[in-house]
């Protein structure tokens, strides 16, 4: 079995997320990123108009909860709309299929297993934006990405969590 890595040393590993001029991301992760860009700059901006109409047709906009309501809409879909354009500007697409398979990295498939309740887990590891724990996805920013990132089948990792250390060994990376 090969020694336990100290967390510390897994940092040095792991290309900043954000990484100085975008963050990382998977393919299908941008393509999230995408779709949900589409349907906020047309299905939504055009409900968003067409409440906005309506509200204004009752009158005096002063006492006009409708309208404040869908301003307030307005306001908080036209700010995720800026925030995926600069998202996807400057997103770092991760080629999962160009990785090593060799070590532990953004979009690698991942088999370790818990070797104090000797449970067995599997997940991809992924950029933060599609970090998605229930569905089998563990961001490279999380304490068990953090750790992971660089190490080899067979290592023994050490992960310090808010309920404290917990050792993995990394059975199978894809």
């Amino acid at each position: 079995m090969a020694k336990a890595k100290d967390p510390k040393d897994a940092k040095k590993n792991v290309p900043a997320a954000p990484v100085e001029d975008g963050f990382v991301v998977t393919k299908e992760g941008l393509k999230s990123l995408q779709d949900e860009l589409e349907t906020l700059s047309t299905t939504r901006r055009r409900q968003i108009a067409e409440r906005l109409k309506e509200a204004i047709s009752y009158g005096d906009l002063s006492e006009n909860s409708e309208y404040e309501e869908a301003k307030n809409d307005q306001a908080f879909v036209e700010g995720r709309i800026m925030e995926l354009e600069e998202m996807i500007k400057t997103a770092k697409v991760v080629d999962e299929k160009a990785h090593s398979k060799k070590v532990v990295e953004i979009g690698t498939k991942v088999k370790i297993r818990n070797l104090k309740k000797k449970e067995d887990f599997e997940f991809t590891l992924v950029g933060s934006t599609e970090s998605d724990p229930f569905g089998g996805r563990i961001s490279n920013e999380a304490p068990l990405g953090v750790a992971l990132i660089g190490s080899k089948v067979g290592d023994v990792v050490t992960v310090t969590m808010p309920n404290g250390k917990t050792d993995y060994e990394i059975l199978k990376l894809a």
